[in-house]
């Protein structure tokens, strides 16, 4: 298995992944949604990047990830805002290997942390999750504008 950045021959596949990863969650979007978040992660300029696992030659997990300022560090903050492995492919450290990539970035791009969050009841992803940190006692507030 190899992780690497998304290449403009990786639509298939990662809209393959991305379609997976809004069924789990219920989503619906409109294409020029997906289409909008495709053209940013091929970007060079844009904030949003992902990371793609791939195994014999198919992309099998992805992260979906937004660079931010913050005002309590100086340094970049990562915001792994998506994160999806093939249900065929689960089971075999992609979850673990894609986050341990994002760890391996930051830390050689000098980034000041790296965050994530989960449904609450999602406990196989949280079971992962928690071998990398401790989940804390913050509420996410959520206001759709």
């Amino acid at each position: 298995m190899t992780i690497r950045d998304a290449v403009a021959a990786d639509e298939t596949g990662w809209r393959r992944l991305w379609g997976g990863y809004l069924a789990f969650y219920g989503e619906d979007l409109p294409d020029a949604v997906t289409a909008e978040t495709w053209r940013r992660i091929l970007d060079p300029a844009s904030a949003v990047f992902t990371r793609l696992a791939e195994r014999d030659g198919t992309v099998v997990g992805m992260t979906v990830n937004v660079m931010h300022e913050g005002t309590w560090t100086t340094a970049p903050i990562c915001y792994l805002e998506d994160l999806f492995v093939a249900p065929d492919a689960r089971g075999a450290g992609i979850g673990r290997a894609l986050i341990a990539d994002l760890v391996a970035l930051g830390r050689s791009r000098g980034w000041s942390r790296l965050y994530w969050h989960t449904k609450i009841d999602n406990a196989a992803a949280r079971r992962l999750y928690d071998t990398f940190a401790p989940a804390d006692d913050f509420c996410r507030y959520r206001l759709p504008l």
